[in-house]
């Protein structure tokens, strides 16, 4: 993610086969940094409730800003791992991660970044796995049944490591709070934003599959050789 070279070294590692390459372009490193800039601003933003009032509903309580941007990196996998095929698209997840990473530790608390790259790894393999496994059934079936496990899998493993185990010291996080805002049964607030960014991440996911349509027709698989 710091630039085209460094991607290109990569993408050459991954395979000397790719017969062609031309036509994406510079895209495949754009979509390396995408994955990785989608994976920090989440890291840095998770740590933001959504400080917004609709009666007497509040949504800090249910929702954090990470859960809008995250989805956007399982299109950038898909997309990928649609072209590239999985072994290439498991190489960018790894580069991507590292470089996440480091700028999370960087730009916000170690214990987010370490529970954030932990589900961001477990997660993108689940939805290169998922998504392999199902490219060849209707175009829609593969992104979002693969972008619906690695959701469930990253927002466990995130919310788990990053306020179950080690967000005691969260006072926050780890205070009461209404069921989803409303309701008289009370838990702490991570465990609602949880649900809140298990919810928005579907939402988002499901809007994505739009311009994923669109892109497939110009992103079409690298022919494979013997």
């Amino acid at each position: 993610m710091s630039g085209r070279p460094l991607y290109l070294c990569v993408l050459t590692k991954v395979g000397s086969h790719v017969p062609d390459t031309t036509f994406l372009g510079p895209l495949p490193g754009a979509r390396r940094r995408s994955d990785g800039r989608c994976r920090a601003a989440s890291n840095i933003l998770v740590q933001y409730p959504f400080q917004v009032t609709i009666g007497s509903y509040d949504l800090a309580d249910l929702l954090t800003w990470g859960a809008f941007t995250y989805p956007a990196a399982f299109l950038v996998t898909d997309l990928t791992n649609r072209r590239f095929r999985p072994s290439a698209a498991r190489r960018i997840v790894f580069v991507g991660f590292c470089v996440a990473v480091i700028l999370s530790v960087a730009l916000s608390d170690p214990r987010i970044a370490l529970a954030s790259g932990s589900a961001f790894l477990v997660a993108q393999m689940l939805d290169i796995f998922v998504f392999d496994r199902l490219r060849r059934l209707s175009w829609w079936k593969a992104p979002l049944t693969s972008s619906l496990l690695g959701s469930i899998l990253d927002t466990v493993v995130f919310f788990g490591v990053a306020f179950a185990f080690l967000g005691h010291g969260d006072a926050f996080a780890a205070g009461q709070a209404p069921l989803l805002g409303l309701f008289l049964l009370e838990a702490p607030r991570w465990i609602f934003w949880a649900i809140g960014d298990f919810s928005v991440k579907m939402t988002v996911s499901l809007t994505l599959l739009v311009p994923y349509r669109v892109l497939m027709e110009f992103i079409r698989p690298m022919p494979q050789t013997a």
